[in-house]
């Protein structure tokens, strides 16, 4: 068996990428709270991953979502489970492939992620933009009745715009050839277009972590992981068994707002790239 592929090294509790890796979260963490408070700053807006065909989105967005949490307990745990997993591999992988594969099943997990999402969408977004493009009764009563409108009191000014929408809309139908009515209602439409491809906002570590695991189970197969700190089972069960979690939360999700298929996205990613180190080299991990 090759060792190209391993650094191991002196083990360390803490290698550097891991280290720096959880730095760089936390410091995110801490910096979206004082930005917002004190300068209304919103990091989720700039740095979370939004969908492409929204105007909030940046390609650099596939690298720092990665970096942002929606929480302390959805930081906290990702960052426990970096250190737990992550020490290990980057021992024996080395600083340099390690952060590779953890980029690589990040950006791996957001493709996936957002495959979905435009599945998703794609229905509502056609029946809206046919009716930006054709705002005529018939059209919108489609819309009306196939769409439900992602709007509420608390969504800002774009909420009073709603019910202007609605106001011009029973014109319509009163007077199906009301020029003006017909522009304002495409202005509107346009408007949350824009708003209804911006709300998916993915943002949290947690497909390179999923990476990592399958990662974990594949070099130390029958190391024990303690489920609650108290009941013991082999890794590579473990991480078969998250893996069917993953993929039947996310198939049945109802709407938990967790993203499954970024998981999902990350362990096959994770396993791809694992598969062309091997063929590249006789094995990737130890045995």
């Amino acid at each position: 068996m090759s060792n190209s592929l391993h650094s191991p090294g002196r083990f360390s509790i803490l290698p550097p990428i891991v280290k720096n890796l959880l730095i760089l979260n936390i410091l995110c963490f801490f910096a979206t709270i004082v930005l917002k408070n004190s300068l209304g700053i919103d990091l989720y807006d700039l740095l979370g991953l939004h969908y492409f065909k929204s105007s909030l989105f940046s390609p650099y967005q596939f690298i720092t979502y990665m970096f942002m949490h929606g929480s302390f307990e959805h930081l906290f745990f990702n960052m426990f489970a970096l250190w737990m997993f992550g020490s290990s591999i980057e021992n024996v992988w080395g600083s340099k492939r390690f952060i590779v594969f953890y980029l690589i099943t990040g950006i791996g997990a957001a493709l996936i992620h957002y495959l979905v999402i435009h599945l998703q969408l794609y229905q509502d977004m056609a029946l809206i933009q046919a009716s930006i493009y054709s705002p005529d009764v018939a059209t919108l009563k489609e819309l009306i009745r196939n769409h439900t409108f992602a709007l509420n009191e608390y969504s800002g000014d774009i909420w009073n715009q709603f019910v202007v929408f609605r106001e011009n809309v029973h014109t319509l139908e009163v007077n199906p050839l009301n020029t003006a009515n017909k522009e304002q209602i495409s202005e509107f439409l346009g408007l949350y277009l824009n708003h209804f491809v911006s709300l998916p906002n993915v943002v949290g570590a947690s497909g390179s972590i999923y990476g990592l695991l399958l990662a974990f189970g594949m070099l130390f197969p029958n190391s024990r992981i303690y489920i609650y700190f108290l009941f013991p089972m082999k890794a590579k069960w473990f991480v078969i068994i998250f893996g069917v979690i993953e993929l039947l939360s996310g198939i049945f999700s109802t709407g938990d707002g967790i993203a499954h298929f970024a998981h999902l996205g990350g362990m096959i990613f994770g396993l791809i790239l694992i598969l062309l180190w091997q063929k590249k080299s006789d094995s990737p991990y130890q045995q």
